[in-house]
C-alpha cells in the first residue's frame, strides 16, 4: 500500500550540553570539543507541504531569516540537489525554542528538516545519511538528527549514544541578550588556562544511573568567557541554586542558563519565583527527553 502524504509536521527539540570541553584547535580552524549532549523537552514544530516549485519558508518569529540564510533552506536544498527533486516545499515553522541561545534552536530545525523531507519526498535515507548531510550545514545538526544523550567529540560530529540520563525537572532562562558563538570562542583562544570538565566521569555516572554524578561533574569552559561579559548569567545562575537547584550552568555559548531540581514542587516554586523577578525574557520549566 502507497500512501501519497502531501503534508507532515515534525518536532525539533532543543538541546543543552550537561558538560562542555573544548580541547584545542584543529588545523582547520575549528575547535575540537568534548561534550555531553540532552535533548529537553522545549521543541520548535515544522509543517512541510508539497508545492509544484520552489522553497517557501515562513514563520512566527520576527527574528529569522526565511531565505536560503536560514538552516531550514540550506538543509532542503541540500537533499532536493543530491536526489534530484523537482517539485517544491512549503515549510511553516513555529517557534518556541530561544533564539541565538546555545540551544541549538537552529540546528535543531535544520535535523526535523532532514527528516520531514526524506519522509515527505520517501527519499529512504537513514539516520547516519542524515547526519552526514547535516555536518555539512552545522556542527550540532547531526546531534540534532539524533537526540538523547550522546557524547559528542571532534567537532561535535562524532557521536556516542548514552543511556538516558535520569528523570530531573530542569528550569531553563534566557536572559534578554544574544550571544555570538564566534565571539565566545575567539575569546576563550585568548586565555591562558581554563579548568576542563571531567567528561569522562559524567559519562560514567549516566552509565550507572547517578544523577547526582551528573550534576557534581556539570562544567562548561564558554563560560569562563561569556560571564565576565554578560554578568547576568552568573546572576540567573545564582538564583537558581538559591531556589533549591542542585546545579545550574549555561548552556553552550549561552546566554541561557538552566538549574537542575530533583523535586518537582521545588522546580515549580522556583520557576514561579523567577518569572516574577524578571531577570529573564523567557523561562520555561521541563525535562529530559530521550532520543
Amino acid at each position: 500500500m502507497t500512501t501519497h502524504t502531501t503534508k507532515i509536521e515534525k518536532k525539533a527539540y532543543a538541546k543543552i550540553n550537561l558538560g562542555l570541553d573544548v580541547l584545542g584547535v584543529l588545523p582547520n580552524g575549528y575547535h575540537e570539543v568534548k561534550m555531553v549532549m540532552q535533548t529537553v523537552g522545549i521543541y520548535d514544530v515544522l509543517t512541510f507541504e508539497k508545492a509544484a516549485e520552489g522553497i517557501v519558508i515562513t514563520t512566527d518569529s520576527g527574528e529569522l531569516p526565511t531565505n536560503e540564510d536560514n538552516l531550514i533552506y540550506k538543509a532542503v536544498k541540500l537533499l532536493f540537489d543530491k536526489y534530484n527533486v523537482t517539485e517544491g516545499v512549503r515549510i511553516h515553522l513555529e517557534k518556541h525554542i530561544p533564539i541565538a541561545a546555545g540551544m541549538a534552536g537552529g540546528s535543531t530545525d535544520a535535523a526535523a528538516t532532514l527528516k520531514g523531507i526524506n519522509e515527505l519526498f520517501c527519499l529512504g535515507c537513514d539516520e547516519e545519511e542524515l547526519k552526514e548531510i547535516g555536518v555539512k550545514i552545522g556542527a550540532d545538526v547531526p546531534y540534532c538528527v539524533m537526540g538523547g544523550t550522546a557524547l559528542a567529540e571532534g567537532i561535535g560530529e562524532k557521536l556516542t549514544a548514552l543511556m538516558p540520563t535520569p528523570n530531573c525537572h530542569l528550569l531553563v532562562a534566557k536572559p534578554d541578550i544574544n550571544v555570538s558563538t564566534k565571539y565566545v570562542y575567539e575569546h576563550l583562544d585568548a586565555l591562558e588556562s581554563y579548568e576542563h570538565p571531567d567528561i569522562d566521569g559524567m559519562v560514567q555516572a549516566i552509565e550507572d544511573g547517578s544523577l547526582t554524578g551528573v550534576v557534581q561533574r556539570m562544567g562548561n569552559v564558554l563560560q569562563d568567557v561569556t560571564i565576565p561579559a554578560y554578568p547576568i548569567i552568573e546572576t540567573l545562575k545564582e538564583r537558581m541554586i538559591e531556589l533549591g537547584a542542585a546545579g545550574s550552568m549555561m548552556s553552550g555559548s549561552g546566554p541561557t542558563v538552566f538549574g537542575i531540581f530533583y523535586e518537582e514542587a521545588r522546580a515549580q516554586e522556583a520557576y514561579e519565583q523567577m518569572v516574577q523577578d524578571g531577570q529573564a525574557k523567557q523561562i520555561f520549566l521541563t525535562g529530559f527527553v530521550k532520543g
